[in-house]
């Protein structure tokens, strides 16, 4: 006779999958919540508290620091002479910030976009490594260090004002004014433009262009209509990382553009290190930043992923 067959021993039960995906979560998010969630909140609390200054009790109470943006400033002159102007100082001043911001990124795009095309599309193979390599070379110095070179080109005694005498054109003003803001922080963040642009362009699948070209395409049109459609994601994504790169920059609006360029950055660092001690009203301007910030990355996902979706 055959003996029965022994019992089946009952295996330990698998944890649930959800569980796995916590595991593996938990370190990036334990990092990002204590180095940009708790941070965040932190500000946002702060910027609910009128007049705040170091040392004094956080007792948050209402949107005035926000409110403040909006309020017009009484500007004294030098002179007691001259009556007092009031002016919407603040918001010139995010007004400012954008300007930088949206001209920089135009900028890089303008003159990104060739550079990137012909590395990636026209340039020999054997060369494309070395090229880029030399394109993003500036990025391994200090950003203290390029400012500190344009000054040294932009100053009225300078590099340019030097070669514009020696062939008898009249020399220019551009140091301590915006157009030197706006070449610093474009020479600073064209190599980030051009990286991700390039990494678009060299997936671009040329065999739509040679469809385009046998249905009698001219090349504009072939550009327009199936070059741009297919590196939309990279020119979107590279767009949004200028932009937020220069609406927080501090070097080169300080440096280039002297007094007159007065930008967001400059006025939180005045109220956190300066003499007015104002941690509300600067906690206030700062979840301005994170909100431009903010929607902008929510625009690339809604619009950037649907273009590469079509595709």
């Amino acid at each position: 006779m055959t003996s029965p067959p022994a019992p089946l021993e009952p295996s330990p039960k698998s944890a649930p999958q959800w569980l796995d995906s916590i595991a593996l979560l938990a370190p990036a998010g334990i990092w990002l919540g204590l180095l940009l969630v708790i941070p965040t909140l932190l500000i946002f609390q702060l910027s609910l508290v009128p007049g705040i200054r170091p040392g004094q009790v956080v007792n948050p109470s209402g949107l005035e620091n926000y409110l403040q943006i909006f309020q017009a400033v009484e500007i004294r002159p030098a002179t007691k002479t001259e009556p007092a102007v009031t002016a919407f100082v603040y918001l010139k001043v995010i007004w400012r910030s954008l300007s930088f911001a949206i001209g920089t990124t135009f900028m890089c795009l303008l003159l990104g976009f060739p550079v990137a095309y012909f590395i990636a599309i026209t340039a020999p193979k054997n060369w494309r490594n070395l090229l880029l390599v030399g394109f993003v070379l500036p990025l391994w110095t200090s950003s203290l260090l390029r400012s500190y070179a344009w000054i040294t080109i932009l100053r009225p005694t300078g590099v340019l004002n030097s070669v514009l005498l020696a062939i008898g054109l009249p020399t220019l003003t551009i140091l301590n004014r915006p157009p030197a803001v706006y070449i610093g922080m474009t020479y600073s963040l064209l190599p980030y433009m051009v990286l991700i642009l390039y990494a678009s362009l060299e997936k671009l699948d040329r065999r739509l262009l040679e469809a385009a070209a046998d249905l009698g395409a001219t090349p504009i049109q072939a550009f327009w209509k199936v070059t741009i459609p297919q590196v939309f994601p990279g020119i979107a994504a590279g767009s949004l990382l200028v932009f937020i790169t220069s609406i927080g920059d501090f070097i080169d609006p300080e440096l280039l553009g002297g007094a007159s360029s007065m930008t967001l950055a400059r006025l939180i660092y005045n109220q956190f290190l300066g003499a007015s001690q104002n941690w509300g009203f600067g906690s206030s301007l700062s979840m301005i930043i994170i909100l431009a910030v903010s929607i902008s990355i929510a625009l690339l996902l809604k619009y950037g992923d649907r273009s590469s979706a079509n595709l």
